[in-house]
């Protein structure tokens, strides 16, 4: 189903630029557009839209149609984020071993038998 997706999106947006490229620009009814000539007073100054005009909007509509479809189908469900759940850590903390940086203080040493000391300063 993508594969065909994919190969009917790949072919409108060749067609698009074809019909694109094809067209004349928009400068050459300028005269029309001052009264200049028969102009179609009914569709205003442009007239009505032409054959390859009409074929743009609908090789556009498909092609963004396409586009949504496409991005919808390859869509990973499973992730959530962009973000990594964990970061990995830049510095190593330092050891009791490691020797202190200057002007930073040292690591507090905990006591062996594990029984951190209460604080009597009140």
């Amino acid at each position: 189903m993508t594969t065909l997706l994919l190969i009917l999106h790949v072919t409108v947006c060749f067609a698009l630029i074809a019909i694109v490229l094809v067209q004349g620009g928009k400068g050459a009814d300028v005269g029309a557009a001052f009264g200049a000539g028969s102009s179609q007073t009914v569709f205003g100054a442009r007239g009505g839209q032409s054959f390859l005009g009409k074929l743009t909007a609908g090789a556009a509509i498909v092609f963004m149609l396409t586009s949504l479809c496409l991005a919808y189908f390859y869509a990973t469900p499973s992730m959530e984020s962009i973000m990594p759940r964990q970061t990995k850590q830049t510095s190593p903390t330092p050891t009791a071993d490691a020797p202190q940086a200057e002007g930073q203080p040292a690591a507090p040493e905990a006591p062996e038998d594990g029984v951190q000391p209460e604080d009597t300063a009140r």
